[in-house]
C-alpha cells in the first residue's frame, strides 16, 4: 500500500494523523535507541561451542586382517563386505575411517605407477573382474555417504611382505629397476624387502606415489603408520641389512651421527609429503600414527616419558615424531597406546598424559588396542570389561585429546567382553562432530538462512539457504541440525539437542526431523561446516509448533512470538 504525502488526499484527517504518529513514536524511538547499542555477536570470532570427538577404527588390509575377508574376491563382492563395515561403523557412531590402500608397495585403487595388491586381486598387479571398477574411489564413497571422513593409510617403506621378489608383478620398482638402482632403492631385513629411506628417488618416488592419491582421490587425509626404518628381529642385524654407513660417510650433510642422519632421512620425506598433500589440496589432512613411546626418561631426561619400553620411535625407528609436530609438517598425531592403565613398562595413564603436553597446537587421537581385549598373556588388566570405558574417560579428562582409533575394526565387531555394545549403548551412544582444524580453513562457512518451514502429520520439515555467501571458500560442506525444547536456543555442546546432520555434498539443503511431537514447541538452529570441520555462525533459530496435521512457525513481533 502506498501513503500519498498530500494534504489533497480526501482520506487526510488532521486528529487522525495525529494519533497515528503518536502511536508510532514510541516504537520508532525505541528502534534508534536499539541500533544505538553496539552488537556484541557481530565481533564474534568462532563459532558455537560444539561437542567434538573424532570417532574411528583402521581397517588394515596386509594379509587380510580387516578386509577384504579372502583376495580374489568379485567387485561386487568387495563392495558387499566393505558396505557392511562401513554400515557398523556407522551404527557405533564412529566418523572417520583409516583404510589400509598401500600395504606393502602395492595398491588398494588403479594406478598407473603401482600395481594392485595381491591381497585385494590374488597375484600382484591381476586385474578385477569389473575392469571399471576402482575400490578406493568406492571406498571414499561409501564412507562419505555415511557421513564419516576418509584417511587413506599407507605404509610408506614397506617394499613386500614376504622374500619372494618373483611373486612380484613386473611394473613393481623392485622388478622393474635395473640392479644397480635396486641396490640404491632397496634392501633386505628380515622376511621383506623395504625402500631404503636415504635414497632421494626413493623419497620422489614415495612424494609422487602421495600426489596421485590426493589429485585424483577425494580423500580427507593421508595416513602413515607406526613402520619407518624397520623394527628390529632377532636374529637380524639392522645395520648390516641397510649397509648404509658408506652413504653416511659419503653425503654431502653435517651429521656427525648416523642414527642423527637416518632421522633426517625420514624427516626429509615427511615434510615433501607434507608440502605436497598443501600444495594441491590444503584441507587433507596428513597424519602419523607412530609407536606410542617417543622416547624413555632414562635416555632422555628433560623429554623422555616415563616408561621403561624396549623399542621407541625416537632411538629404534628414526622417527623424530615430534620434530614434525614442531615444523608443522603434519596435522595430527595418533600414537598406538596399546597398553593397558597401570602397565608397569608403559602405562596407559602416563602416556596419554606426555602425548597431550606434546603436541605443538596440533591434534591428538589415541590409538586403542581393540585386538588385546581380553586376548593378552602378560597383561592381565584387558581381562577386564571396563578397560576401554577407562580409557575413553582419561581421554575425554584432558583438553588435549581430540578422540580414538582403535586397532583394528574386526575385534571390535567380535565383541570381546561387550566392547561393541558399550561403545554403541554409553560412551558413542549419541552422534559426534568431528574437531574442527582451524589451521586448515581459510575462511568460516557461511551462514545458513532458514527460510522454510512445512510440516506432515508426522515430521516437520525444514528449508534453508546460503544468503551470505561471498566466495567459494565459504561453501559448507555439510550441516548439522540443532533442536532445543521449547521457545529458545540451549546448549550447542549437549548430545540430546544435535538432531541430526545432512551428507557431505548435500545438494538439497533440507531435513525432516521425524521425532517432533505434536503440541510441542521447538526451537531448531542450522550449522555449517567446512572440510576442516570449522562451524559457520549458528543460523538465526525458527521457533516452531508442531500440530496435528503440520507444524507452524510462530514469528516474532517486538519480543514477542505470535501465531
Amino acid at each position: 500500500m502506498r501513503y500519498h504525502q498530500t494534504n489533497q488526499n480526501p482520506y487526510f484527517h488532521p486528529q487522525v494523523h495525529h494519533d497515528m504518529m503518536y502511536r508510532f513514536r514510541q516504537p520508532i524511538l525505541f528502534l534508534v535507541l536499539l541500533l544505538s547499542i553496539p552488537f556484541v555477536g557481530s565481533a564474534q570470532k568462532a563459532g558455537p561451542v560444539l561437542n567434538t570427538e573424532l570417532r574411528g577404527a583402521w581397517v588394515a588390509t596386509v594379509a587380510n586382517i580387516d578386509f577384504p575377508s579372502r583376495p580374489g574376491l568379485s567387485s561386487n563382492e568387495i563392495k558387499i563386505e566393505f558396505d557392511s563395515l562401513m554400515d557398523v561403523m556407522k551404527a557405533m557412531n564412529m566418523n572417520a575411517v583409516f583404510v589400509q590402500i598401500r600395504p606393502a608397495g602395492d595398491a588398494f585403487y588403479k594406478s598407473p605407477i603401482v600395481p594392485m595388491s595381491k591381497f585385494l586381486v590374488g597375484r600382484q598387479g591381476a586385474r578385477l573382474d569389473d575392469t571399471l571398477f576402482d575400490p578406493l574411489e568406492y571406498m571414499i564413497k561409501a564412507a562419505h555417504d555415511r557421513r564419516m571422513e576418509f584417511h587413506a593409510w599407507l605404509n610408506p617403506y614397506r617394499a613386500t611382505f614376504d622374500p619372494d621378489t618373483s611373486a612380484l608383478d613386473p611394473s613393481h620398482p623392485l622388478r622393474a629397476l635395473p640392479n644397480r638402482r635396486k641396490a640404491e632403492w632397496f634392501f633386505k631385513y628380515g622376511n621383506k624387502w623395504y625402500f631404503n629411506p636415504a635414497s632421494p628417488s626413493v623419497r620422489q618416488y614415495l612424494t609422487n606415489v602421495v600426489k596421485d592419491i590426493v589429485l585424483r582421490y577425494d580423500i580427507d587425509g593421508i595416513h602413515f603408520d607406526d613402520y619407518f626404518y624397520p623394527y628390529k628381529e632377532k636374529d637380524f642385524d639392522l645395520d648390516d641389512a641397510i649397509n648404509d654407513y658408506n652413504a653416511f660417510a659419503s653425503g654431502d650433510h653435517a651429521f656427525t651421527d648416523i642414527s642423527d642422519w637416518r632421522r633426517n632421512n625420514v624427516n626429509v620425506l615427511i615434510e615433501g609429503v607434507s608440502k605436497t598433500v598443501k600444495k594441491y589440496k590444503p584441507y587433507v589432512k596428513f597424519g602419523i600414527s607412530p609407536f606410542g613411546v617417543w622416547r624413555n626418561k632414562e635416555v632422555d631426561p628433560q623429554r623422555g616419558s616415563n616408561t621403561r619400553a624396549g623399542v621407541t620411535c625416537y632411538d629404534d625407528l628414526y622417527a623424530d615424531v615430534l620434530l614434525w609436530l614442531e615444523k608443522g609438517w603434519i596435522d595430527y598425531v595418533a600414537p598406538q597406546i596399546y597398553w593397558s592403565i597401570g602397565f608397569p613398562p608403559a602405562d596407559y595413564e602416563i602416556l596419554v598424559d606426555w602425548w597431550s603436553k606434546n603436541l605443538y597446537g596440533k591434534q591428538l587421537y589415541i590409538g586403542h588396542a581393540a585386538y588385546k581385549i581380553n586376548n593378552s598373556a602378560n597383561d592381565k588388566n584387558w581381562a577386564n570389561e571396563d578397560e576401554i570405558s577407562k580409557q575413553i574417560s582419561l581421554n575425554r579428562a584432558n583438553a588435549n585429546v581430540s578422540g580414538s582409533v582403535f586397532f583394528s575394526v574386526k575385534p571390535l565387531l567380535r565383541n570381546p567382553l561387550g566392547v561393541q555394545d558399550t561403545l554403541m549403548n554409553s560412551l558413542w551412544k549419541h552422534p559426534s562432530l568431528m574437531p574442527p582444524m582451524q589451521s586448515l580453513s581459510k575462511v568460516m562457512p557461511a551462514k545458513a538462512t532458514i527460510c522454510r518451514v512445512k510440516g506432515t502429520p508426522s515430521t516437520v520439515q525444514l528449508t534453508w539457504n546460503l544468503c551470505e555467501l561471498l566466495s567459494a571458500d565459504e561453501m559448507p560442506f555439510y550441516f548439522a541440525l540443532y533442536r532445543f525444547d521449547g521457545e529458545g536456543v540451549g546448549k550447542f555442546n549437549q548430545p540430546r539437542n544435535l538432531l541430526g546432520f545432512t551428507p557431505f555434498y548435500a545438494d538439497k539443503w533440507y531435513f525432516e526431523d521425524h521425532t517432533a511431537v505434536e503440541g510441542e514447541y521447538y526451537t531448531y538452529v542450522v550449522v555449517g561446516f567446512n572440510r576442516a570441520n570449522v562451524s559457520s555462525y549458528p543460523s538465526d533459530p525458527v521457533f516452531v509448533k508442531k500440530t496435528k496435521k503440520k507444524a507452524k512457525k510462530k514469528r516474532r513481533f517486538w519480543g514477542y512470538l505470535l501465531g
